[in-house]
């Protein structure tokens, strides 16, 4: 009997053990998200006892002893390098794929995943053993030793809701991985846009130096033939020289905004990138602005995010709740003490339990108010995070309404304006009404309105980058838009 007792515990201690090589293990990128947070106004009026019958799930996670040769930032880099212009969906989706931050948000997303088997399982069993050296050997007493096996068992409940604790704060982390993505959506289109305008701006100086070379042409005919005096010639030049320093600005700039995007890719700052699209031909309707402002309620990651600590508080505060009730541990115990040599051995077997005694209240209730201020500022951050997320998108559609106010003034009325101003001017010159002073200047407000023109519009694909993002990622789709302006 003693033999089978002493196998028995020895077989409890050592079942967990079997099987436990650890293997060379690699996070699969294609993990299934974390169901989305209820909604807070749910959790905020349930009871903390009513969290432990909500059914938590860890995310799933896989395991490979050996990680694909290609990986989707490769797959990502060969299609971008492989595109003989730059365009700017292909450049998201390399930035998306490749950037660090994304790549270290996704780790703190996986390793809060895995606090959930942890919190909800048991205790490692605890095995003691104690022997009396001097036992051994006697003619009156059995060797002395005992062997004893102990399982902490905790109050019912109390695991489920360090699982929804857990199971909440790793849905917190997965909305800040489509946070951190969306942010750099919006990072990738501004650089670039920045990129394409300082393209189109240097093919814009070249076609204005053009125009004044014509024009310093015609003004050296007519000095040759004593119309005109040589100042016309030197105001050409000079005019020609401020273009020349215009298009050594713009390389910088140019340069400048392709760093950008190389460093984005986790490329050399100095390494070549293709031309961006030739043209802005990128249009779109915005919805109603009300209707924006609650649809971006609903997407924004953050405010998922917010609900899910709502819940996580929600459920600390249950378990501070249950920590006034007792845990439980059960034992068994094999006891040769001092036991005569003829006592029978059936009689040294034990079982017993032990609980503990919650009996210091202050400790205990400052836990609990410790958690209901935890619960009502996720709250108070919660109305916070939506009163921000609502002034956000308001104020990036009013900045899209005026480049939008922008781009068709410029493109209706300036430039064609100022056009029209030049030709008149020109042949005004031609014919000497004018001096070439006043033909310059009608070319330099052409210039400028151009110019005005082409960041008007580079301005309004930046602020609809950022309307994108502070609507959640991309716009409703509704048959109920009041404004159909196109972008």
């Amino acid at each position: 009997m003693r033999h089978v007792i002493v196998f028995l515990i020895c077989s409890m201690l050592m079942a967990p053990s079997i099987g436990c090589r650890t293997p060379s293990i690699r996070l699969s990128k294609s993990v299934s998200p974390p169901a989305r947070p209820a909604n807070p106004a749910d959790v905020a009026d349930s009871k903390p006892g009513e969290l432990s019958a909500i059914r938590y799930s860890a995310t799933t996670v896989s395991f490979e002893e050996n990680p694909p040769a290609a990986t989707v930032s490769e797959i990502a880099v060969a299609a971008l390098t492989s595109e003989s212009e730059l365009s700017l969906e292909s450049l998201v989706a390399e930035v998306q794929a490749v950037h660090p931050s994304v790549e270290a948000m996704y780790s703190a997303w996986q390793a809060a995943a895995q606090r959930y088997p942890q919190v909800i399982s048991l205790d490692d069993p605890m095995f003691g053993t104690t022997v009396a050296p001097s036992s051994f050997g006697s003619r009156d007493v059995e060797s002395a030793y005992a062997l004893e096996a102990s399982q902490k068992i905790p109050w019912h409940g109390k695991r489920a809701l360090r699982g929804a604790a857990a199971y909440a704060a790793s849905n917190i982390a997965e909305r800040d991985v489509e946070t951190t993505r969306q942010r750099l959506a919006e990072v990738a289109a501004l650089a670039f846009w920045d990129y394409y305008a300082a393209r189109q701006q240097l093919e814009l100086n070249e076609q204005n130096s053009v125009v004044l070379e014509s024009f310093r042409d015609s003004a050296e005919t007519r000095y040759q033939n004593g119309l005109v005096t040589q100042q016309d010639i030197l105001q050409a030049d000079i005019e020609l020289a401020n273009l020349e320093q215009r298009h050594i600005e713009l390389q910088r700039m140019e340069k400048v905004a392709a760093g950008r995007i190389n460093v984005l890719i986790r490329h050399n700052p100095t390494d070549p990138v293709a031309p961006p699209v030739a043209s802005i031909d990128r249009s779109a309707t915005l919805p109603d602005e009300q209707f924006l402002l609650a649809f971006a309620v609903q997407q924004r990651p953050e405010v998922s995010a917010a609900a899910a600590r709502i819940q996580e508080e929600q459920a600390r505060l249950a378990l501070a709740c249950k920590q006034y009730y007792p845990d439980m541990e059960v034992f068994g115990r094999y006891d040769t003490f001092w036991q005569p040599r003829e006592t029978q051995s059936d009689l040294r077997g034990q079982v017993g339990a032990r609980i503990n005694l919650p009996v210091y209240e202050k400790r205990l209730n400052a836990a609990v108010c410790e958690a209901r201020h935890q619960v009502s500022k996720a709250r108070a951050g919660y109305d916070q995070i939506m009163l921000e997320v609502q002034a956000e998108a308001q104020s990036a559609y009013e900045q899209v309404l005026e480049s939008q106010r922008t781009v068709a003034l410029y493109s209706t009325k300036l430039v064609p304006v100022a056009q029209q101003n030049v030709d008149v001017a020109r042949s005004n010159y031609d014919t000497g009404v004018i001096t070439f002073l006043a033909l310059a200047t009608a070319q330099r407000q052409l210039i400028d309105a151009r110019e005005r023109l082409l960041q008007s519009q580079v301005e309004l694909q930046r602020r609809t980058a950022t309307l994108l993002r502070a609507a959640g990622g991309s716009f409703p789709e509704s048959n109920d838009f009041t404004n159909e302006t196109a972008i």
